[in-house]
């Protein structure tokens, strides 16, 4: 298993340049929080060398009077979807308030004390990954108390491609809240001027904010992340296979979560063809819970093909999708949560395109005018040169 590098820096760099995440640049955005009360916002990738960035700025003095954290906790032990208790930090005493669950957006009292908010999440360039919509979420509620929000920015992973079906309003949720494909091909505080731009937060408010952009940032370079952002996305293989294999999410499949190499394999005990074998089970702090777990499963091994092919150009592939729809000897029970799986794909099209057993050349025909019309909208925000 090809573990995620000690830093963030492209893969296949070109140049001399090192890339830096927006905190490096602490001095555009410390006179910001001189003699402010700050609210940090982000995990355990939040990391400046060795030292967290929480930490480093309690050490300057930075007035830090609380940390928000996101799916996963603030430092990144939960599994997905795993109830994200409020407390405190065991290692800085400060108060923690989750962001995940029933309370996903700051409220006007948690926000009482805070006038700056510090949003830095390392993000994978997915839609269904709930960073972006934590960002939504905190960049309303700024908005509503006059609280101003800094996104220190971070490289996207999978920030080398557009593409997937736009998701329609009429399926937003928390895993999809704005009208984007599955891969947008933008940095998160790329995504944050958008949001901002479009007017997508309640009653069109626009928040304060500012983004402190990424030195030696290259969107043509494949880039290995300093740590996992999450704990079912260990690898820089899992992380590129991400967008395809998540759809599996609301269908009978395992991506093999309850094994040592989530999101690199998909299969299940009905399916019909694959030469891997893998038996999920249970991994604490991980995935306790597992489908299938203590079953046999029958499917694929994705490590060496996305190591091969997810360097070239980028895409969503449909091929794992409609291998295991057309393979399960169950159709009718393949998708297990038919509403998630329209959640995840943002839209009911795509679950009957595979029932009606279209090809992915004829599914991505579909997909195509609403591609354009996003790309062009996409141009307006970007701070980096495109790919």
């Amino acid at each position: 298993m090809v573990m995620l590098a000690a830093c963030a820096q492209p893969k296949h760099q070109t140049s001399v340049a090192v890339t830096k995440p927006g905190r490096f640049q602490m001095e555009e955005y410390l006179p910001a929080l001189e003699s402010r009360r700050v609210a940090f916002c982000g995990n355990q990738t939040a990391l400046l060398g060795d030292k967290h960035l929480v930490d480093s700025l309690l050490a300057l003095h930075v007035n830090v009077v609380k940390l928000f954290c996101p799916e996963h906790g603030f430092r990144g032990q939960a599994e997905a979807g795993a109830t994200i208790a409020s407390g405190k930090d065991a290692l800085t005493g400060l108060p923690v308030v989750s962001l995940y669950g029933k309370n996903k957006k700051p409220s006007a009292e948690q926000l009482q004390d805070v006038d700056v908010i510090l949003f830095d999440l390392q993000d994978v360039g997915c839609r269904f990954y709930t960073y972006i919509s934590t960002l939504h979420y905190v960049m309303e509620a700024a908005a509503e108390n006059h609280v101003k929000v800094i996104v220190l920015d971070n490289p996207n992973p999978n920030g080398f491609y557009v593409d997937g079906p736009v998701l329609d309003p009429k399926y937003k949720s928390f895993v999809g809240m704005h009208p984007v494909p599955i891969v947008y091909g933008m940095t998160i505080g790329e995504y944050g001027q958008m949001i901002n731009g479009e007017k997508w937060l309640a009653d069109g408010a626009q928040c304060d904010l500012t983004v402190v952009r990424i030195s030696g940032y290259d969107r043509k370079s494949r880039y290995e992340l300093g740590l996992p952002p999450s704990p079912n996305l260990q690898t820089q293989e899992s992380i590129f296979l991400y967008p395809s294999l998540c759809l599996f999410e609301g269908t009978n499949i395992s991506v093999g979560r309850g094994t040592d190499m989530p999101f690199e394999m998909y299969g299940a005990p009905l399916m019909q063809v694959g030469d891997y074998r893998f038996t999920p089970r249970a991994i604490p702090g991980v995935s306790e819970n597992p489908p299938h777990k203590g079953k046999e499963c029958r499917g694929f091994l994705l490590h060496d093909i996305a190591q091969k092919e997810l360097g070239g150009d980028g895409r969503v592939n449909l091929s794992y999708v409609l291998t295991a729809y057309q393979s399960y000897t169950d159709k009718e029970h393949f998708f297990i949560n038919a509403n998630f799986f329209d959640k995840l794909a943002g839209t009911d099209q795509l679950r009957q395109q595979i029932s009606a057993g279209k090809t992915e050349e004829e599914i991505r025909a579909t997909w195509q005018a609403k591609l354009d019309e996003f790309k062009t909208i996409r141009e307006k925000y970007l701070l980096y040169d495109d790919f």
